[in-house]
């Protein structure tokens, strides 16, 4: 598939040596990452040695898309004393991170750049090239930016049939046509009918709407562990009333929330939910 075939051609573009050498030079040399998505497109990028901490969510594998890979850095909580104790030169940081972190870390001093929350698969390439300018690695940004972009033009290939969908969520949070995940399930070829009912960002949906809607196929996140009321709502009956068993389906939260290279798997899962809908395999 070719979201599999862009993962490992990831890792082999991360692996190049830095080029050319005045860009090395001029890299930063210490960075710590205090933010999931940060945290995986400067693993993807990253020289060896030039990324010295990441967030204690990137070794989350409910979160995190490269979970293992996260393993061999050293964890931050987002504190601004243990951050600026590890003396770096470039701090990685999202438009929600530990907002007060990051203040205290400007005051003192410390270079910190703040990536935008991408709500569309079109600005992920954007995404790969900051990063690469920022570590001093456009090379090898450009050329892993540019497997993502032929790779996501293989999904956008016109389907014969878009059956209708719905992400549910959590107390029945969804999401529509103006979020990451709502780009999915578009690209994967469905329409997704929490744009029809009027949440085209996102937002509790009722299961009343949800059940009048009647869509072809549910999307839900996997349960965490132990048992939540918030949870409850995605194992009711009148949920599963309207699907059949082809057409359950659930999200790896890891491939989902982040604008990474990795989001192009959970565009493969859903079209294959969508070619069982289709053509009625099991």
């Amino acid at each position: 598939m070719p979201g599999s075939d862009l993962i490992r051609r990831a890792f082999l573009v991360g692996a190049l040596i830095c080029a050319p050498a005045i860009l090395c030079a001029e890299a930063p040399r210490r960075v710590v990452s205090m933010n999931l998505c940060t945290d995986q497109l400067a693993m993807l990028l990253a020289a060896p040695g030039q990324l010295v901490s990441v967030s204690n969510l990137a070794s989350d594998p409910r979160s995190s898309a490269m979970a293992d890979r996260a393993r061999d850095f050293p964890a931050n909580q987002g504190r601004a004393e243990e951050v600026y104790l590890m003396q770096p030169d470039l701090v990685l940081a999202g438009t929600y991170t530990a907002r007060a972190s990051v203040a205290m870390l400007e005051r003192l001093g410390v270079r910190v750049v703040t990536f935008d929350l991408t709500t569309r698969l079109e600005d992920v390439p954007g995404q790969i090239v900051q990063m690469g300018d920022l570590l001093g690695r456009p090379e090898q940004a450009a050329a892993l930016a540019a497997t993502y972009t032929a790779d996501l033009k293989a999904f956008q290939d016109t389907v014969a049939r878009t059956p209708s969908a719905a992400l549910y969520a959590a107390n029945g949070y969804t999401t529509g046509a103006q979020s990451l995940s709502g780009q999915i399930l578009l690209t994967a070829g469905f329409a997704n009918v929490a744009t029809e009912a009027g949440y085209a960002f996102g937002g509790m949906m009722p299961l009343e709407v949800l059940v009048m809607k009647a869509p072809e196929a549910v999307i839900t996140s996997r349960p965490y562990p132990g048992a939540t009321n918030a949870e409850a709502v995605m194992h009711h009956p009148a949920l599963r009333a309207v699907q059949d068993s082809r057409a359950r389906g659930s999200l790896a939260d890891s491939d989902w929330v982040c604008g990474t290279p990795y989001i192009l798997r959970a565009v493969a899962d859903m079209a294959a939910l969508r070619r069982r809908l289709t053509t009625g395999a099991p």
